[in-house]
C-alpha cells in the first residue's frame, strides 16, 4: 500500500511541485494551506508523515506539532525559510523528526521522508516485551532495581528518563541535547555518546545481563526492555 504523505504548505505551486515528486515517487498526498485545518483533517484521515512548513496562516506549525502530539505520535518533517537555531531546535524539541531549510531540492525532500519512514517503520517492527521493574527516583537521581540501585548525573539521569519514558523510540543524538540542554547551548553529538557510554556501563552494573539502550546506525538511540530486535541496531 503507498504510504500518504500530508502536505502542509500554503504556497500553492510549492505544494504541488512537492505532491507531483511525491506523487511519482508511488506516494499518495493530501495538501493543506491553512495551519487551523490541519489537526481536524488529521484527526479524520490517516496519513502516515506530515511535510509541515512553519510559517502557516491561521496556526503556525510549532503550534501544529504541539497539537499533534497530544494524541499521535506521526512522524513529522518541517520546512522551514527561518534559519535561526531556535526555531529548528524548538520544532525538535516538540516533537519534530527532522527539518529541511528553504530553498531545498524536490529530491531531497523525498529521500528525506523515505529515510525517516523507514526509521519510524523500524520502531513498529519491535516488539516490545515487559522489561525489569525500574524505580527512577528524579530527586536523588539513582535507579533502584531488584533492591540494588545506582547514582547517575543530573544529566545521565535526564537522558535516560528520556529514553525510558518512550519504549522503542529512536531519538536522534539532536533531539536528546535539545531535551537535555534546554538552554540551547551549543552541544556535540560526541558529548552524547559519552553520557550513553557512561549511561551504560552504569545500568550494566544494576542489571548486568540485560543491555537497555540500542544504538541504531545512522540514527540515534532508543531504550528497549528486553526486546525482539527485528531492525538492523548494533550493540
Amino acid at each position: 500500500m503507498n504510504k500518504h504523505v500530508l502536505i502542509v504548505e500554503d504556497e500553492a505551486k510549492l505544494a504541488q511541485l512537492l505532491a507531483d515528486y511525491l506523487n511519482a515517487a508511488n506516494f499518495t498526498t493530501h495538501s493543506l494551506a491553512n495551519g487551523l485545518e490541519v489537526i481536524p483533517w488529521f484527526q479524520g484521515h490517516p496519513a502516515d508523515l506530515i511535510l509541515l512548513d512553519l510559517m502557516l496562516p491561521g496556526l503556525d506549525g510549532l503550534e501544529i506539532i504541539k497539537g499533534i502530539r497530544r494524541f499521535s505520535n506521526v512522524p513529522v518533517i518541517m520546512i522551514t525559510a527561518r534559519v535561526e537555531e531556535i526555531d529548528r531546535l524548538l520544532g525538535l524539541e516538540l516533537g519534530a523528526d527532522d527539518y529541511i531549510c528553504k530553498p531545498f531540492s524536490p529530491r531531497e525532500v523525498v529521500a528525506r521522508i523515505k529515510a525517516v519512514l523507514r526509521r519510524t517503520q523500524g520502531e513498529s517492527e519491535i516488539s516490545i516485551k515487559p522489561g525489569p521493574m525500574l524505580v527512577l527516583d528524579g530527586h536523588s537521581f539513582h535507579i533502584s532495581a531488584y533492591g540494588r540501585q545506582v547514582g547517575l548525573t543530573a544529566v545521565e539521569f535526564q537522558l535516560f528518563q528520556v529514553l525510558y519514558q518512550q519504549p522503542g523510540r529512536i531519538f536522534s543524538r539532536v533531539q536528546l541535547i535539545d531535551k537535555i540542554y534546554q538552554d540551547h547551548r551549543i552541544v556535540s553529538d560526541r558529548t552524547v555518546d559519552s553520557h550513553i557510554k557512561k549511561l551504560r556501563k552504569k545500568l550494566a552494573s544494576l542489571l548486568p545481563d540485560i543491555e537497555l539502550i540500542h544504538s541504531v546506525y545512522g540514527a540515534g538511540y532508543r531504550y528497549i526492555p528486553q526486546a525482539k530486535l527485528d531492525a538492523q541496531a548494533s550493540p
